[in-house]
């Protein structure tokens, strides 16, 4: 990949997956290497989307399943013009924790909101990533992951088993569907070996890393 040219990488999965923490260490393995690397997140990334997070992660929010998928939109859409597409355009690398696979994953899959309309409103975005890397761990070793975190649980992390199988489902079905555009990464690794294992398939897609 040409250093001149701007990509779009994403990191999704369930909670407990290690995403955030992957996607610092690509981050940081950019900028050592001498890219610009965004570091940003979904939902947020904007000061307005921030504030939505803020809503949608609160455990007393009590949002029903289309104004919830709308609210995710509606903080993607500030997102990506106001610092994805910028950041893209002047030759950085994006990384963004969570994107709109999430959406369809959590909402469409997990809620039961129509995929045919959440499809639409991510062809409204107009934006497609360069590369999804879909982070895997089993149930239990998510909720291990999430116990040890010693915070405050959000309203995702209280998320019940059944529907934390049903977003499972659902990215294994997206992944499985797109093999061109996302890549399913073993994430029950130690933090360092699934760090090589996407540096590798960022060299191999992208030649990045």
């Amino acid at each position: 990949m040409s250093a001149a040219r701007g990509c779009f990488i994403t990191l999704e999965g369930g909670e407990g997956a290690g995403k955030s923490t992957q996607a610092k260490r690509l981050a940081e393995a950019l900028r050592a290497g001498g890219r610009e690397g965004v570091l940003t997140r979904e939902p947020g990334g904007t000061p307005g989307a921030e504030k939505v997070r803020a809503l949608l992660l609160d455990p007393e929010t009590d949002f029903l399943p289309l104004a919830d998928t709308l609210l995710h939109f509606a903080a993607r859409a500030d997102h990506v013009e106001r610092v994805i597409r910028p950041a893209i355009a002047r030759g950085a690398v994006v990384i963004c924790d969570r994107f709109y696979d999430s959406t369809m994953a959590y909402q469409g899959f997990g809620m039961g909101q129509d995929v045919g309309a959440i499809a639409a409103l991510i062809r409204l975005l107009g934006l497609i990533p360069d590369i999804s890397l879909f982070l895997e761990v089993s149930e239990n070793l998510a909720k291990e992951r999430l116990a040890a975190r010693g915070t405050k649980a959000d309203r995702y992390d209280l998320m019940g088993a059944d529907m934390r199988a049903r977003i499972a489902h659902g990215f294994l079905s997206i992944a499985a569907a797109e093999p061109e555009l996302c890549v399913i990464i073993d994430a029950a690794q130690d933090a360092d070996a699934v760090t090589q294992n996407i540096l590798a398939v960022l060299r191999a897609r992208l030649s990045l890393g």
